[in-house]
């Protein structure tokens, strides 16, 4: 195990993704602890992950985790489910700080649907992986479930410039399928979907109750660092994080992440 060394209080949390989908994360743990710092790391020279063998996700998952405790980090989120269902026991392992992973919130959406028809976007790996069959197994056994993978949605989402019409086309493709089992709760099973919420409102209608888990993963960040006495005291609020990528075009990462958080940033370029 790579123990963890002291960190205080107003240490910086750290987050990150294979590209700019685990922003959504970012903002909800900004919302719920405003006066904690953050590394947002988004690993674009690998991205995506769900590309990527299971071994190739381990080994990355693990050297940026590792970057982030060097910089003192007191607590490092998973901000994707594809790295979460490869390497998140690996990194508990491994590493002597809390370690909060993100996936499907199959389990809230099988509770709160009527109908118990249930429908689920996720990627290509999601929807395969070992951890995602047992999360079906042990909480929608007994619901109609629309299980859709959605490749290509994430890589229009990384593009810079305006790609709405590809987006459209890709969403219509995913989401007939959850119109014709007239599902009335949808989980989205991505970090990078959640930017595309409102869209996805808007086609499936106010009837279906959409269930991201940005907020739920943030909420555990807070108990995380209250079972640790790790919250910070400080009462300013951090408006600005530090925002860092493997990627090699640090302009169009950054016109991409700007257009996402709607906020002007600077992005470091990390060799790793």
């Amino acid at each position: 195990m790579v123990t963890d060394r002291q960190v205080a209080a107003d240490a910086p949390i750290g987050v990150f993704d294979s590209g700019v989908g685990g922003l959504s994360v970012m903002q909800a743990i900004s919302a719920e602890l405003p006066h904690e710092q953050i590394i947002y790391f988004a690993d674009t020279a690998y991205a995506p992950y769900g590309d990527r063998s299971d071994s190739e996700i381990v080994e990355r998952s693990y050297r940026v985790t590792a970057w982030l405790v060097e910089q003192g980090c007191k607590a490092v989120v998973v901000a994707c489910n594809t790295a979460t269902a490869a390497a998140i026991n690996t990194l508990r392992e491994r590493f002597n700080i809390a370690i909060i992973g993100i996936e499907p919130g199959l389990k809230p959406a099988v509770q709160r649907s009527k109908s118990r028809r249930v429908g689920v976007l996720a990627t290509t790996y999601t929807v395969q992986s070992e951890k995602f069959k047992r999360l079906v197994e042990a909480f929608a056994a007994d619901a109609q479930l629309s299980i859709q993978a959605c490749p290509g949605l994430v890589e229009a989402l990384e593009q810079p410039g305006e790609h709405a019409a590809q987006l459209q086309s890709l969403l219509i493709r995913y989401l007939e399928p959850m119109q014709e089992q007239e599902v009335d709760t949808l989980v989205l099973g991505c970090t990078h979907y959640s930017f595309l919420r409102e869209a996805i409102q808007s086609y499936l209608g106010e009837s279906v109750e959409i269930l991201d888990t940005p907020k739920a993963v943030a909420l555990e960040v807070r108990r995380q660092l209250e079972l640790r006495k790790l919250l910070s005291l400080n009462s300013e609020t951090f408006s600005l994080h530090r925002y860092l990528t493997t990627g090699s075009d640090v302009r169009v990462i950054c016109a991409v992440m700007q257009s996402l958080i709607h906020k002007k940033i600077e992005i470091e370029q990390i060799q790793e």
